[in-house]
């Protein structure tokens, strides 16, 4: 039976979101992060002593205030814009990226001449390029949120993730299509130069490993954890392993409301790059009572007015500010004050 064109996007959408197994939102992932949130607290219930029924695990899990609170409504319909309606926007970034990496791969062929065919065996420039490319994402992925957080103008649009009152897998999708343009973008210049250097030195087109063509260490972090910073649930790696991986409470600190946590731990997978610049804030081991939701009082938070369409109006008064607080620039003085020659 021949569907509609319409009907069969949707599907073929629904299929990458939740069936491809490299996918953000795989089925797969998403099962995997079930299971390790209920061995975390199966495990936490069992050394206090009490009971360990699946039962309590799941209302634990999926407490009813959250499940239904207009925050998660929210996180839903962000879900269905992204992934149903502004799906071409991914486009934009990839055709960067190729023009990049072929950019940065001639001029290097023009400066130091052609390569030569690497002498490495396949599987090893293949693990250091998908090494390479995780790194320039993880760097990327920082640079940008450190920009979003420290530009008012920027802030504007990524506020709206931080709107949420709680985290869900699902508020990983709440975010603007202007912060996600800029994103995507911002991720081609990192990841771009970083694809065409190492095509240079491997002396070939090495191709990454990847599922559903994401790089395969990302996907092993959705497996792992990545899910779980977008839960009120509290696994935090502390000591050395704090200052390397990105744990869940790494994050939910970040969506904090104490100003002490503003614009800390901004890695996405990693917490080098947060060290590094000096970002980094490594939970405690022990949960710490967090509030979530950046004016989340206001009357059309969670609105598709307040979050979509706000943030323009907001962004285009800044922008008029700088403008009306610039100071006059100096032009030629009037013919009767010039200087005679």
């Amino acid at each position: 039976m021949e569907l509609s064109p319409g009907i069969s996007y949707f599907l073929g959408q629904l299929s990458k979101a939740f069936l491809a197994p490299g996918s953000h939102v795989s089925l797969a992932s998403l099962v995997c992060a079930l299971l390790i949130a209920l061995v975390v607290l199966a495990a936490r219930r069992y050394r206090k002593g009490r009971p360990v029924r699946l039962k309590l695990l799941l209302r634990a899990l999926f407490p009813k205030h959250i499940v239904t609170s207009r925050s998660s409504m929210a996180d839903a319909g962000y879900f269905y814009f992204n992934v149903f309606v502004f799906g071409l926007v991914f486009g934009w970034a990839l055709l960067s990226y190729d023009m990049l990496s072929r950019a940065v791969f001639d001029l290097l062929t023009a400066v130091f001449g052609p390569t030569h065919p690497s002498a490495l065996p396949g599987f090893v420039s293949r693990s250091v390029i998908t090494v390479m490319l995780f790194l320039a994402y993880e760097l990327g992925y920082w640079v940008n949120h450190y920009l979003s957080h420290r530009i008012p103008f920027l802030w504007e649009f990524h506020k709206v993730h931080h709107t949420a009152t709680v985290l869900t897998p699902l508020t990983n999708f709440r975010v603007h299509p202007v912060y996600m343009c800029i994103f995507l973008n911002i991720l081609a210049v990192f990841i771009g130069p970083t694809s065409g250097v190492g095509d240079y030195l491997l002396g070939e087109t090495a191709h990454p490993y990847a599922l559903s063509e994401n790089n395969i260490i990302l996907v092993f972090f959705i497996y792992l954890y990545v899910h779980l910073q977008h839960t009120q649930l509290w696994i935090a790696f502390t000591g050395w392993l704090g200052h390397l991986f990105m744990s869940p409470a790494h994050h939910q600190i970040h969506h904090s409301r104490n100003p002490a946590h503003f614009n800390k731990n901004l890695g996405s997978c990693l917490a080098v790059w947060d060290w590094m610049f000096g970002t980094l804030h490594i939970p405690a081991a022990e949960r710490e009572a967090l509030d979530f939701g950046v004016e989340s009082d206001r009357q059309d938070a969670h609105t598709i007015w307040g979050e979509l369409i706000a943030p323009f109006g907001r962004a285009a008064l800044i922008v008029k500010r700088c403008f009306e607080e610039r100071p006059p620039q100096p032009g030629p003085l009037p013919a009767a004050g010039r200087k005679q020659a």
